[in-house]
């Protein structure tokens, strides 16, 4: 389900934009960043302090999370159901040791990894793309654009 492209953004900018539904029915959105690419059908994230996300996801299941290239304007978009496996347990321990190799000691304050199950994936881009703006033109400008704001 995953593609090489939708990988390869995931791995680089790893910030998940997470979706959940509140109690109440209200749309809920959190960044989390600590996702890993379990397999193509699975990501997960170490839930480091999010009891709300938590909770709504144990309240239902259906999530989407938004990946996003600031520098190229693109996006992925998953939509799955997600497990939530708690410090203690079993597939907690299973999948844990993933984690400090590529987040080093922050994944040692994990205290629950909320596993999804991918349904859909799609990729998104900015309109410029269907005007026949380049990758490299558009990484160029914002680039410079982000740079400005940071120099």
């Amino acid at each position: 389900m995953l593609t090489a492209p939708m990988k390869d953004l995931i791995a680089t900018f790893p910030l998940g934009f997470v979706a959940s539904v509140t109690s109440e029915g209200a749309p809920a959105v959190s960044p989390k960043g600590t996702f890993l690419i379990l397999d193509d059908e699975t990501l997960a994230y170490g839930d480091i302090r999010s009891p709300g996300t938590r909770a709504n996801l144990a309240a239902n299941p259906a999530v989407e999370v938004n990946f996003v290239d600031p520098f190229k304007r693109k996006a992925v978009r998953v939509t799955g159901t997600a497990t939530i496996h708690m410090k203690g347990g079993d597939q907690f321990a299973q999948l844990h040791p993933r984690w400090p190799e590529v987040f080093g000691s922050l994944s040692a304050r994990i205290g629950a990894i909320v596993e999804i199950k991918i349904t859909a994936a799609s990729e998104i881009w900015t309109p410029p793309y269907d005007d026949g703006i380049t990758e490299d033109e558009m990484i160029t400008t914002y680039v410079a654009k982000f740079g400005a704001l940071y120099s």
